[in-house]
């Protein structure tokens, strides 16, 4: 079973390689993947709306889904799981040191555009163009394997769905609570 998900794995990122790879896409993946070093656009993105009173929950949901999603993926499944990164692909970035699995700039990415997708509908389609970018640009680079990204989408989803429910459930205690008091 192992074997036949590692020859599914690196087949795709042997037709990406094959296929895609061009100098004007390594700058372009090399760009859209360093936007999401360490979740660093989603945390400014959080901070931005948690500073400003009209946003402020929801950077603070947002901040939570990349803190939960964080502790899950990197604390917790990577080392759980302890996959290799890819081998035998000349990379164009450094080699992370972290294991493989699950990617967590796609965890970010995902966790991220769930809670802005649920609050800002109408850019919905960007949101997730952007985490796609982010998510395919970690194929791209041959730094993780599909099922990596695939268990940050997972993951990144899930974290928000969480997430999103505490805060549900928090807002509907409250609105108990402020409805007996009246």
């Amino acid at each position: 079973m192992l074997q036949a998900i590692n020859q599914f794995d690196n087949s795709i990122l042997w037709f990406i390689r094959d296929h895609l790879q061009s100098a004007v896409m390594d700058k372009l993946m090399i760009a859209i993947s360093a936007l999401g070093n360490v979740g660093i656009i989603w945390i400014v993105i959080g901070i931005l709306l948690a500073i400003s009173k009209k946003y402020r929950k929801i950077g603070l949901v947002m901040l939570s889904a990349l803190l939960l999603g964080a502790l899950l993926g990197e604390g917790l499944l990577k080392n759980l799981v302890q996959r290799p990164r890819p081998s035998g692909f000349e990379l164009i970035v450094k080699k992370p040191s972290s294991y493989s699995f699950p990617s967590g700039h796609t965890t970010a990415a995902f966790a991220s555009a769930m809670i802005l997708s649920h609050y800002f509908k109408k850019y919905q389609i960007g949101i997730y163009t952007f985490a796609v970018l982010i998510a395919f640009s970690r194929l791209y680079l041959c730094v993780h394997y599909p099922t990596d990204v695939l268990g940050g989408m997972i993951l990144g989803t899930t974290a928000a769905l969480i997430v999103l429910t505490v805060v549900k459930n928090l807002d509907k205690k409250k609105n108990i609570g402020l409805s007996s008091n009246l």
